[in-house]
Formats: structure tokens, C-alpha cells, sequence
């Protein structure tokens, strides 16, 4: 299982929203580059990113941000938000994004999300925020009726390499990461899963891991705030189950 550090970009800083409101943001770090290198030095092997204003506006915002922690750091990055067509994907492929997040595109447009996996496989993932379970879309503004794990089955055999599944009610509250649902959708569909949203500490990152069938999980405002301590957390998913 795979611990990705969030990095959430807003307005060209790193941040956390509390449940996904764009006015409850705490700002962490003011420089997104030297967030970025010091989740690298802290051993992680991947970073999270989201373009929070991107995915409210359907269009790369925070550009600057995201090539600033390209170029701090030599770690695979995965970015989301405001990713909404080929030429999108393809611009941040080019510019050194190792895998591209398709949320609220996957929801309206799934032909793209397919078509993207078999021109690019290995490097499209998916994300489905869910809000009650119904998937939540344009940065979390309006909820369909879309059930989550009827989203997730449409992607099966189309080149994705991974869904971040996002509890929306949870994200960014310290309250506990939905180890059930989350292993639900992780046992309905071959796709991997990544968890997102409610992680609280270590114990959170032990539930994932007993499982046997989530990919990895993201990590925020517990990292942050020094609730989760990195060099433990590492250690508790390289040890042997």
C-alpha cells in the first residue's frame, strides 16, 4: 500500500479544505515547491496533487504551482482538478505529471476517461468524490445521482490505473477513514484503490493496510498538523503483514 502526501493548491499555496468547502481552506505553506521537497525528503515515494480552483473552474489554475513541484522535486507526481479534455491531459503528461486525475469528466464525458486509458495506459486514474455515497462533481459543488460504485464499474477494462475514492463527509475532518466503504469499492471492482479523505493517524493507515485490498491512501491535514508521523507511517506499511 502506497502513502501519497497531499499537496491541495489554492490560489498558488498548499492548503486544506474541511468536507470539500473552498472557504474553509487553512493555509500550510505558502511555497507548494518546498512542501513538495520535504515530503520527499521525509522518503515518500509519490505525491498527491489537486488544482482545488481548477476543479471549480474546469481549467488549469495553479499552473505555476504544480511546474514549481515538478521541478523541486524528482518524485512521481498525480495531479487532478479541471482536467477536462485530451489536450489537458496530454499538457500535463508532456510537462512531467506522472499520472493524470479525470474527476468530474469521468462523471460527464466516460468516453474521454476510455479513450485517454488506451492512449496513455498506465497514466490515467480516476477520481470519485462521493458525498452519501452519490459521486460529487465541479470541485464538489453539485452531487449527481450517480451512485460511486456504478461510476467505478463503467471503468473496468478501460486502461485506469487507479481510483482515488474520496469520502467528501470526512475529508479534511480528522474523523476516521471510511475503512468499509472503501474496501467495499475495492472488492467490487479490479481497478485499484486509492483511499482519500478522513485519515486521522496511524491506526487510520493500519485499517487500510488489514484489508488486503486498498492500493494506498491520501494523506493530508493529518500530516500536517503532525497527527500522523511520516517516518511511522512508512515504516508500518513497509513492514510484513
Amino acid at each position: 500500500m502506497i502513502l501519497y502526501p497531499a499537496i491541495d493548491l489554492q490560489q498558488g499555496r498548499c492548503v486544506r479544505l474541511l468536507r470539500g468547502a473552498m472557504d474553509q481552506a487553512t493555509v500550510y505553506n505558502e511555497d507548494p515547491g518546498a512542501q513538495a521537497a520535504s515530503f520527499a525528503a521525509a522518503g515518500f515515494a509519490w505525491l498527491h496533487l489537486v488544482d482545488l480552483d481548477g476543479a471549480i473552474h474546469g481549467r488549469a489554475v495553479n499552473e505555476a504551482a504544480v511546474r514549481a513541484i515538478l521541478a523541486a522535486t524528482d518524485r512521481p507526481v498525480q495531479l487532478g482538478g479541471g482536467i477536462r479534455d485530451m489536450a489537458g491531459i496530454e499538457r500535463w503528461l508532456e510537462a512531467g505529471v506522472r499520472r493524470v486525475i479525470l474527476g468530474t469528466v469521468a462523471l460527464r464525458n466516460p468516453d474521454l476517461v476510455r479513450a485517454a486509458g488506451r492512449r496513455f495506459p498506465g497514466r490515467i486514474a480516476v477520481g470519485i468524490d462521493a458525498r452519501g455515497g452519490r459521486v460529487a462533481v465541479e470541485g464538489w459543488v453539485e452531487t449527481a445521482e450517480t451512485l460511486a460504485l456504478d461510476l467505478a464499474r463503467q471503468f473496468e477494462d478501460a486502461g485506469v490505473t487507479a481510483i482515488i475514492y474520496t469520502d467528501i463527509d470526512r475529508d479534511g475532518a480528522l474523523v476516521g477513514v471510511n475503512v468499509e466503504a472503501t474496501a467495499e469499492l475495492a472488492r467490487a471492482v479490479s481497478i485499484p484503490i486509492i483511499a482519500s479523505g478522513g485519515v486521522a493517524g496511524i491506526a487510520d493507515i493500519h485499517a487500510l493496510r488489514a484489508t488486503g485490498v486498498v492500493a494506498g491512501v491520501v494523506v493530508g491535514r493529518a500530516l500536517y498538523d503532525g497527527r500522523l508521523d511520516p517516518a511511522e507511517a512508512l515504516r508500518a506499511l513497509a513492514a510484513q503483514p
